[in-house]
């Protein structure tokens, strides 16, 4: 009998199509880690989900035993009927319950994509400061709202979109098979012997379950594959952009010797203030620098370089947030600040970012012993508090591609696309609620 009803199994391809819905929804379970501990989750699947799942499937299967004709809408039949009403209470629940949990996932996954720079920025609130991976983003809920209202309305009935569902379900596990074995085979250095023995029955038995779900995809399986690769289009086109952005950047950026050849320059002036230069480069100046000081003429008295760095941690200690370098002219520093999930790094308050970043920056005057000038320490700190007070302003760069005549068709339409993605994302910069009077944008075109 195992044998007989392996071959049929593995044969029928339209019932293993059916089977495959019966596990659709223990993915929920998985997106849950990051909002929940693993702790949880395994006493929450061996104390209630997996029992709930077994007997609910054993008495469907009993009902249809003694009525087979039932087969279409069992589900709804095998509920006795003073229970009825209730059932169907807590089955809506837990559907909102489980959709919930996805809703989560992608949030978690549309934050690591931004921070790994995949995906066009978007507003990402942190729910918790205890677990990281408690997200929240406003816009991609909408976005889901809208896709959600748009699938119902389009597909009208259950039978499209639990195919939609059967089909996602299965192409998430192999492809977590794949990339599994790819960490087992790169990362870990797992025996070839072990990576096997994982490999081959995972990947024989899901890619029978996938040969199967293609016979749903004329029924409403093509969903997960179009809005898939609507987001690899994004994904890619975002990445390829911001390459060409790092790639001009690397090759243009300004040397401390250029910056003083600039400086040099009998039309630059030194105005009075204190400047901050927001920079994503760490390794040199960004070439908007040479731009604004070759149209401007002038470079403020204090030029702080800021480059802002995500960690991932919830809060990072005060000692270690503000990073301070002098660089070679005089007034010019390079400052990085690091910062947490968690933490605030708002340009309101008594201990903003800039009270914190001159406070550090004096603190690393006064201790600092590779001084490049015959300015004193007190003299120095001096100039600081004077070019605080004569005005602070925020300067970050707005480039946009030049695209030649010369360009293929391909570097055309990927980086007017990516200009386009760019101009509908939020900035590069946090909220950090800059004052309107004082902040400054200057735009640069990257010729490529």
């Amino acid at each position: 009998m195992p044998r007989l009803s392996g071959c049929a199994f593995f044969s029928d391809k339209i019932m293993q199509a059916k089977v495959d819905l019966l596990h659709t929804g223990a993915e929920a379970m998985f997106a849950d880690l990051g909002h929940f501990s693993k702790k949880a989750i395994q006493i929450a699947f061996l104390s209630s989900i997996y029992p709930s799942l077994v007997l609910t499937y054993a008495g469907q299967t009993a009902y249809l035993i003694n009525n087979v004709n039932d087969f279409s809408d069992g589900f709804y039949k095998f509920i006795p009927r003073p229970v009825y009403w209730p059932m169907f209470v807590i089955a809506t629940l837990a559907a909102i319950v489980a959709s919930q949990s996805l809703i989560s996932a992608t949030f978690s996954v549309i934050k690591q994509s931004v921070v790994l720079d995949y995906f066009p920025r978007v507003k990402v609130v942190h729910t918790s400061h205890q677990k990281e991976g408690e997200v929240y983003s406003p816009e991609i809920n909408y976005i889901l709202m809208v896709l959600c209202v748009g699938v119902i309305l389009g597909f009208g009935g259950g039978k499209e979109i639990g195919n939609a569902f059967g089909v996602v379900v299965i192409m998430v596990m192999l492809i977590t098979t794949i990339m599994l074995t790819l960490v087992m085979i790169i990362i870990w250095r797992t025996p070839p012997v072990f990576v096997g023995m994982f490999f081959i029955p995972f990947v024989i038995m899901e890619g029978s379950y996938v040969s199967a779900v293609f016979t749903k995809i004329p029924e409403g399986g093509w969903l997960p594959f179009a809005v898939s690769m609507i987001l690899a289009l994004i994904m890619f086109v975002w990445y390829y952009g911001r390459q060409r952005k790092i790639e001009y950047e690397m090759a243009n950026k300004i040397t401390m010797e250029r910056l003083g050849q600039l400086l040099a320059m009998p039309e630059v002036q030194r105005v009075p203030g204190l400047c901050f230069f927001y920079s994503n480069i760490q390794d040199g100046l960004t070439p908007i620098l040479g731009h604004y000081i070759k149209n401007m003429s002038s470079l403020h008295t204090v030029t702080i370089f800021v480059t802002l760095r995500y960690l991932l941690v919830s809060k990072v200690d005060q000692r270690e947030r503000v990073l301070i370098k002098r660089l070679g002219p005089r007034g010019v520093y390079q400052c990085t600040v690091q910062y947490g999930y968690a933490d605030n790094l708002s340009l309101k308050g008594g201990d903003d970012l800039v009270a914190q970043v001159m406070r550090c920056l004096k603190r690393h005057i006064a201790m600092s012993t590779d001084r490049r000038s015959s300015v004193s320490t007190e003299e120095e700190i001096a100039n600081l508090e004077a070019a605080s007070l004569a005005g602070v302003v925020h300067v970050r760069g707005k480039m946009r591609f030049y695209v030649g005549d010369d360009a293929g068709c391909f570097d055309k339409v990927m980086l007017r696309s990516y200009e386009f993605l760019h101009s509908i994302c939020r900035s590069a910069l946090p909220a950090l609620g800059m004052p309107l009077q004082q902040r400054v944008e200057i735009g640069m075109l990257y010729k490529v």
